[in-house]
C-alpha cells in the first residue's frame, strides 16, 4: 500500500506536468489570438454549491488565467464560460439549465466562438448527461470532479477539433495537486485535506458523484500549509465531506485532531477553520485538540440534520438525538464560549409532528449560532427519494416556517450575548455599500462589520461590539 501511495503521488506529478504543458500550449494560441485582434480572450467562472466547489474553482481560474484568458464578472462579455455545478438538490440544477438556455442564445446572436464548460457534482449524473446532449448540444466541454485538473488538455482538445468534449470518470485515478489557482483573498485560503465520502446518508447523492473517501497524506497537507503561509496567507480552512474521519484509509493512519495539532505550528498561520463535522465521528481527541490549539478557531459546524433519533435512523446518519446532544455537551464543556452551527433538514420523508417537535427541542438546547435550513428535496438515485410517506409540500413549508419562528430568536440572543465584548476580528473585505467600513469574522465565525480602510484587510483588529443585527454584529476599533 505505501508504494502504491508513492505511486501514486508520482503519477499525480507526472500529470500535473502534462497538464502544464496543454497550459503553455492553449497559451500560445491566446496570445497569437490577442496580438491579432488587440484584446485578450475573457473567461467568466461561476461556483455553485459547496466550498469544496468554491475551491476547485479558484483552481479552474487559475488555470484559465495561466492559458491567458482574462477573468470577467460578466457572462455575456465571457468567450470561455464555465459552470461548476452543484446537485444537492434539484433548484441547483434547474437554475443551471436555466443559464444554458439563455446561453445558447449568446452564442447564436453575440459570440458564436464562446465555450462554455460545465463541470462538478452535477456532470457526474448518467440522466444529466443524456439532458445535456440532447437538448443543450451548444455546451461544449464536460467533465465531472475527478479530472478537474484536466481543464488545460480539454481545452486544447476543444480549439483543436471543434467537437463537444465529454470526459466523465466514475472514480478517481489520481490526485493532482499544485495546479495553478486563483484565491479569492490574498490573507486566507482553503486547502482540501480529503476528498469524497463514505456516509451515504440516504438523502444525500454526493458519495456517488465525488466517490469514496481518499485523504491526503498530512506531509501534502503541512507542505501546501506551509507555502500558503510562505505566500501571506493567515488564515487556513480546512476542506472535506467529513474532515473527522481523515486518514483512516491512509497506509499510515492518521487522524484529524494530529493533523490540526500540526498545522496549529505552522509559522505565519493565525487562525485555522475547517468543514464539516460528521457527528458521529466526532471523537474526545479532536475535542480535545481544538482546545488546546490556540490557533484552531472556537467554532464548530456540526450538522445535525434531525432532533428525531428514528428519522436519523432512516437519514442513516449513525448517531441518535441524545449521542449528539452529549457530543455538544462535551464541547460546550471543553470550550466554553464556543459557537455552534448547523444544517437541518425538514419534511424528510416519514417525518411526523412528534419528530418536528424533537427537532425544535435540540435546536433550543444546542442554541446554534446559525444554521443552514433546508426544505427537503428528493434527489433521484438516492435511497429517500423511494421512500414511502413522503410529506406533503405544505406541510414542509409549514414547519419549515415555525423552526425559523424557534431558531431565529435564539440566533439572535446568541449574538446578542456579544454585545459589549471585545472580539478579535480577521478582516477580509471591504463593504459594497459603504467603502468606510470593513467586514471580517471572529474567532468564533461570527460576521462584524466596523469602520475601516483597506489597510485593515489582512489584518486581526481588536474590535467592541456595539450592536446585535441578528445576523451580524456592528463594532467600533478599541
Amino acid at each position: 500500500m505505501e508504494n502504491d501511495e508513492r505511486n501514486t503521488t508520482a503519477a499525480g506529478q507526472a500529470e500535473r506536468l502534462r497538464q502544464l504543458e496543454y497550459i503553455r500550449s492553449v497559451r500560445k494560441i491566446n496570445d497569437a489570438y490577442a496580438a491579432e485582434t488587440g484584446k485578450k480572450r475573457k473567461f467568466y467562472s461561476l461556483a455553485m454549491g459547496c466550498q469544496m466547489n468554491g475551491h476547485d474553482s479558484e483552481k479552474l481560474e487559475g488555470m484559465l488565467t495561466e492559458m491567458g484568458y482574462e477573468q470577467t464578472q460578466t457572462e455575456t462579455e465571457a468567450d470561455f464560460i464555465i459552470y461548476n455545478t452543484c446537485c444537492i438538490r434539484e433548484n441547483a440544477e434547474l437554475k443551471v439549465y436555466g443559464k444554458l438556455g439563455a446561453l445558447k442564445h449568446y452564442k447564436e446572436t453575440q459570440n458564436p466562438n464562446a465555450v462554455i464548460a460545465l463541470c462538478g457534482c452535477m456532470t457526474q449524473q448518467p440522466t444529466v448527461l443524456e439532458t445535456l446532449r440532447k437538448k443543450y448540444p451548444h455546451v461544449d466541454i464536460v467533465f465531472g470532479t475527478f479530472n478537474l485538473y484536466k481543464l488545460p488538455e480539454l481545452t486544447l482538445t476543444r480549439m483543436e477539433s471543434g467537437e463537444t468534449v465529454y470526459d466523465i470518470w466514475q472514480e478517481q485515478k489520481e490526485i493532482v495537486e499544485d495546479v495553478p489557482s486563483l484565491r479569492g483573498h490574498a490573507y486566507k485560503a482553503s486547502v482540501n485535506i480529503m476528498y469524497g465520502c463514505d456516509n451515504f446518508c440516504s438523502y444525500c447523492i454526493v458519495p456517488y458523484v465525488r466517490g469514496r473517501e481518499r485523504s491526503r497524506t498530512p506531509e501534502d497537507i503541512l507542505a501546501e500549509v506551509r507555502k500558503l503561509a510562505a505566500d501571506g496567507v493567515k488564515e487556513i480552512m480546512l476542506l472535506g465531506q467529513n474532515v473527522n474521519s481523515y486518514g483512516k484509509k491512509l497506509e499510515k493512519p492518521a487522524t484529524f485532531a494530529g493533523l490540526l495539532r500540526q498545522i496549529n505550528e505552522v509559522e505565519g498561520i493565525e487562525r485555522v477553520r475547517f468543514m464539516t463535522s460528521h457527528p458521529k465521528d466526532l471523537s474526545d481527541e479532536l475535542i480535545q485538540a481544538m482546545a488546546e490549539c490556540d490557533k484552531v478557531c472556537k467554532y464548530l459546524h456540526l450538522p445535525v440534520q434531525s432532533g428525531s433519533s428514528e428519522i436519523l435512523r432512516r437519514m442513516n446518519r449513525r448517531y441518535t438525538r441524545e449521542s449528539y446532544l452529549e457530543l455538544v455537551r462535551k464541547v460546550r464543556a471543553a470550550m466554553p464560549g464556543i459557537t455552534l452551527s448547523t444544517d437541518i433538514i425538514v419534511g424528510f420523508p416519514g417525518e411526523t409532528e412528534e419528530d418536528f417537535q424533537e427537532t425544535l427541542d435540540v435546536i433550543r438546547q444546542a442554541r446554534y449560532s446559525t444554521a443552514f435550513t433546508f426544505l427537503y428535496s428528493p434527489r433521484t438515485g438516492t435511497p429517500a427519494a423511494e421512500m414511502e410517506n413522503q410529506i406533503p409540500e405544505d406541510i414542509a413549508k409549514e414547519r419549515f416556517n415555525r423552526m425559523l419562528d424557534v431558531l431565529n430568536p435564539i440566533v439572535h440572543e446568541v449574538h446578542e450575548e456579544q454585545v459589549g465584548n471585545i472580539l478579535e476580528v480577521f478582516v477580509e473585505k471591504i463593504s459594497r455599500q459603504d467603502s468606510g467600513i470593513v467586514s471580517g469574522r471572529a474567532d468564533n465565525n461570527m460576521l462584524v462589520h466596523f469602520p475601516g480602510a483597506s489597510e485593515c484587510i489582512g489584518q486581526t483588529i481588536p474590535v467592541r461590539i456595539v450592536e446585535n443585527k441578528t445576523f451580524y454584529l456592528i463594532g467600533e476599533r478599541v
